[in-house]
């Protein structure tokens, strides 16, 4: 399970917003990079991942992801055990 703090909540619908402008159809998904959680947008959900509630939005995660997203200095997102 995914936990996200008001922070991360705050980046990941400031990247959704983005996104929505040139695209209402897009997609958020979250692709782990070591520790970190990095946002690309899609179309589609592929095989594999689940989708996560965050906020007011939905974003596309593999599963089996788990721990407490957190975002720092320029939305960079962090997930850690939590």
């Amino acid at each position: 399970m995914l936990t996200f703090t008001d922070r991360a909540t705050d980046a990941l619908s400031t990247f959704h917003a983005a996104a929505a402008r040139w695209d209402p159809s897009a997609r958020l998904r979250l692709v782990p990079h070591g520790a970190e959680l990095r946002p690309e947008f899609t179309d589609a959900a592929v095989d594999g991942e689940v989708e996560v509630a965050v906020g007011s939005i939905t974003v596309l995660v593999p599963a089996g992801v788990r721990g407490m997203v957190d975002a720092g200095e320029h939305n960079v997102l962090t997930v850690s055990a939590g």
